[in-house]
């Protein structure tokens, strides 16, 4: 669904799964036109085989001015509309309101409208319009969040282990954590499809192009790779460099496979944006550096570990903010990235973006990290940023899972 440029799918409510219109495949077998064309009374769907040059739709997209919509897609569009310039069918070309064109037209303004369009400044007033649902919602921001907290947890405790090799936070408690929030993970892509009996088809009928696929793949060989951290931690065994660093190595790619998994969402142009990977693996570190301070805290360390989460955590954070600013800088591909960072900058999202996702969980923790560093205030406070940079986190991602999906498709 979040793949079709088009908004053309939908879940059937009968069977519960993903449906589009076939063109009425029944019908057409048996040489009868699809029942749209059937029932129209204006006769303003024409269908018809466009390799057959004899065919009235042949003839008419030979003769008259046509245009398809989102060609740039690569879709190889097959639905043609006549007398219409192609601007007016990108669904971003409307001037939203909060009321329709002619309800609100006065008698003497009727004139200056044609066809239910006026100049608005290069705008098109929309006269009609339906529901644009957001198939994803705070499940699949709980996804990343529970995944970077679990990568993010890997990922730090693999270059402390080289420092503090036996230490118990980072032989037992770190990779319960990481495993506990891959579980999570799992648990959540799985209640997210519409039937979740059927994921068992990524075994029995796997599409190896498919980053749900892959990305399945990838997180349960990390799952494996921790459950042997977690052994060798609780026996007691040395963590061989060979199983810490593969571990490692499968957590960023747990962490960052989602981004490929996005960008496969070629409906949703935010998505396709080449920085999101290192917004993935930047949050991981800054989810692991914090959820091992609340963890060292809790555990009570003795090793002095969190001082150097915190130095982890002040950095990634300070990168994490110039890479936010980087992205409301940096030129947009097309109108659909400029309306979807609109909204997340200065629309609809703005006071979640600036005051939660960047106040609250990036400058104040940020702030308070200094503090600690220059011994304004103690180590004893350093779970507190830590929680705001998990705050943070969370809210980056519940924004950017909704802005790519606020830009209408139809």
């Amino acid at each position: 669904m979040q793949a079709c440029p088009y908004d053309a799918l939908y879940i059937d409510p009968n069977s519960n799964t993903a449906a589009k219109c076939h063109y009425c495949a029944h019908r057409v077998e048996k040489n009868l036109e699809p029942a749209c064309v059937i029932v129209c009374p204006t006769r303003a769907i024409i269908p018809g085989d466009l390799d057959d040059p004899s065919a009235q739709i042949s003839r008419i997209i030979a003769q008259q001015k046509v245009a398809v919509r989102k060609p740039q897609k690569g879709t190889d569009p097959k639905l043609f509309y006549v007398g219409v310039e192609g601007d007016l069918l990108a669904p971003a070309r409307l001037q939203q309101a909060e009321t329709y064109f002619w309800s609100d037209r006065r008698d003497d303004d009727i004139s200056t409208a044609t066809a239910g369009t006026a100049d608005w400044g290069g705008w098109t007033q929309e006269t009609y319009d339906v529901a644009h649902p957001m198939p994803w919602g705070w499940k699949i921001a709980a996804y990343l969040w529970t995944k970077s907290i679990s990568a993010g947890t890997i990922l730090v405790s693999a270059g402390a282990l080289v420092l503090s090799p036996a230490s118990p936070l980072l032989r037992v408690f770190a990779p319960a954590i990481a495993l506990a929030m891959l579980l999570a993970t799992l648990a959540l892509l799985v209640h997210d499809l519409k039937r979740p009996d059927r994921f068992y088809y990524m075994f029995t009928r796997p599409n190896l192009r498919s980053w749900l696929v892959l990305g399945s793949y990838i997180l349960m060989a990390y799952g494996a790779a921790l459950l042997a951290w977690l052994f060798c931690g609780l026996r007691e065994i040395v963590i061989p460099v060979e199983l810490w660093s593969v571990t490692a190595l499968l957590g960023a790619a747990s962490a960052g496979y989602s981004a490929f998994l996005f960008a496969q969402a070629k409906g949703r142009d935010l998505w396709q944006s080449p920085t999101f990977l290192w917004h993935l693996l930047i949050h991981a570190v800054i989810a692991g550096a914090a959820t091992l301070i609340v963890a060292s805290t809790l555990a009570n360390d003795r090793l002095g570990l969190a001082s150097l989460f915190s130095q982890i955590l002040g950095g990634s954070l300070f990168v994490s903010l110039i890479m936010n600013i980087a992205e409301l800088a940096l030129p947009h591909v097309n109108q659909d990235v400029s309306l979807a960072m609109h909204a997340i900058a200065r629309g609809r999202f703005r006071r979640s973006y600036w005051g939660l996702a960047i106040g609250l969980g990036l400058v104040l923790p940020a702030v308070l990290i200094s503090l600690v560093w220059i011994g304004v205030i103690s180590l004893a406070f350093l779970p507190l940023p830590a929680v705001l940079a998990l705050i943070g986190v969370w809210w980056f991602d519940a924004i950017w899972v909704k802005a790519g999906q606020v830009v209408p498709l139809s």
